[in-house]
């Protein structure tokens, strides 16, 4: 095949504050027109998904820990310090965070003293929020967190502590107290962080991820994440794949990868309908059984031969939208591929972890890959179409990743109570041939790894940027212990 070179580095992404929309239901040839009119397919599909308690939102409660004074003299954070300014500004902050990143916010009034501290934990007890941030704006004033701290039951607390506010010792307790993150830093922005993390909490607790494996229907809860694992008969996505019907949109969508591909190697325009046609059941499924995702045990239906083609098309499709397909009825990987798309705004590439001890790199490869690795607003990386490796059948996409590029690492362990974080750089795309393994195959330099053979886990995701912070502090909030991959 020809060669495939990859594109410059332009720097990391940037977590973005903004939640995504999505289009209502359409007819199949409403969503063709669509497909025409915006240009190969930049939509999301007419069968949506379940998208989970539309339209409902966390509760998070803010509050403003101050002493009511109109200036300060002496100590920080100093008498040039705008007490009513910096409240002003902090209350707009949080106003314009909680409607992008879809919170509704209560904001209590200002507490000034041990009483008032006294009325807000009343207020917990006897009208619990999803989730509390507290803004600190003085030195003086940590005792009162730490009380809110101790006595504030269950609810995931996040404080911003703005420069000026803080001293190491200052942060010790709370920072450290399970289901509290502490957000010390002169960045007044970072308060949409905290208020997206609460909504990751929430998200998470709210989602239902189809696992088609096995012969029962049954809902599994994990626990700490609170998501649900709705498993259902495997033979229950063989049946929704017959049912449908060549149509406009699985025409739409075959024709989105075969024109947006720099080449297609070994699937047929026949593969390529079928992959589409993939992605459609596996959203009817969805959409039939309340889902906001789907794994499955796919290698068994194709060695089976119960199904003509390899989801990995589909799996594709749904990563970039934002939603969850995950191979092989792995459940770490499909929480952590819901927990990535909500919080860090990428999608997560699911993959099999292979050291390189020549070179002390980690290789990793699966012939599924979503191609909006920058953001699910930002333009495809190239790909390439390709069988599925493994049974030379159907379409799977080679995705080629960029040199250079910052990567994380993640996946939840036990059932969602651990979480792998690490760190590295893309130095290589493997191709297959000559080398053996699957489609898309990525070769990266490990941060703080001296061995590549310690790298712990199997199917842990790479995602574009660092996000090694950000999901630490989710870990921290959200009762998750964090362990270095």
């Amino acid at each position: 095949m020809d060669s495939v070179e990859p594109q410059g580095f332009p720097g990391c992404p940037q977590i973005r504050m903004k939640r995504r929309t999505l289009l209502g239901a359409a007819s199949a040839a409403g969503a063709s027109a669509l497909a025409a009119k915006m240009g190969l397919l930049d939509f999301a599909s007419s069968l949506m998904a379940a998208e989970g308690d539309a339209g409902k939102k966390p509760t998070v409660r803010a509050a403003f820990i101050r002493p009511k004074i109109e200036r300060y003299w002496m100590g920080w954070p100093g008498a040039s310090y705008d007490l009513a300014g910096h409240q002003k500004a902090y209350t707009e902050a949080l106003q314009k965070a909680a409607q992008e990143v879809g919170v509704a916010l209560e904001i209590a009034e200002p507490l000034y003293d041990a009483a008032a501290v006294t009325g807000f934990l009343e207020g917990l007890r006897s009208s619990p929020p999803n989730g509390i941030l507290l803004t600190i704006m003085h030195l003086d004033r940590w005792g009162d967190v730490n009380r809110i701290v101790d006595e504030r039951g269950s609810v995931p607390m996040v404080v911003f502590s703005p420069m000026g506010t803080s001293f190491t010792g200052h942060l010790q307790k709370a920072s450290r107290a399970a289901g509290v993150f502490v957000g010390a830093t002169q960045d007044v922005e970072w308060l949409a962080t905290g208020l997206r993390m609460h909504r990751t909490i929430w998200d998470m607790k709210n989602a239902r991820i189809a696992i088609a494996a096995g012969s029962k229907t049954e809902d599994k809860v994990l626990e700490p994440t609170g998501t649900t694992l709705h498993y259902v008969p495997r033979e229950r996505f063989v049946d929704e794949l017959a049912k449908v019907q060549e149509n406009d949109e699985a025409k739409a969508v075959a024709e989105y990868y075969a024109k947006e591909a720099r080449k297609v190697a070994e699937p047929s325009k026949e593969d390529v309908l079928n992959a589409a046609e993939n992605y459609i059941a596996c959203k009817r499924l969805m959409a039939a059984e309340n889902c906001q995702g789907i794994s499955m045990d796919c290698l068994g239906l194709v060695g089976s031969r119960k199904i003509p083609c390899p989801p990995c098309i589909g799996f594709s499709r749904l990563l970039d939208e934002g939603q969850v397909g995950a191979c092989e009825a792995d459940v770490g990987a499909a929480l952590s591929l819901l927990l990535v798309a909500k919080l860090c705004e990428h999608p997560g590439f699911m993959q099999d972890p292979a050291p390189n001890t020549v070179n002390n790199t980690l290789m990793g490869a699966h012939c599924t890959c979503p191609t909006k690795l920058d953001g699910f607003d930002k333009p495809h990386e190239p790909f390439v179409l390709r069988s599925h490796s493994e049974s030379a059948t159907g379409v799977s996409p080679q995705v080629i990743w960029r040199l250079g590029q910052k990567v994380t690492l993640m996946k939840f362990e036990g059932g969602g109570k651990t979480m792998l974080i690490g760190t590295g750089r893309v130095v290589a795309n493997i191709e297959t041939p000559p080398s053996g393994g699957c489609r898309t195959s990525v070769e990266l330099a490990l941060d703080d790894i001296p061995d590549c053979r310690d790298v712990k886990g199997f199917h842990q995701l790479f995602l574009y940027g660092d996000h090694s912070g950000l999901l630490k502090g989710y870990c921290q909030l959200a009762g998750i212990q964090a362990v270095h991959i």
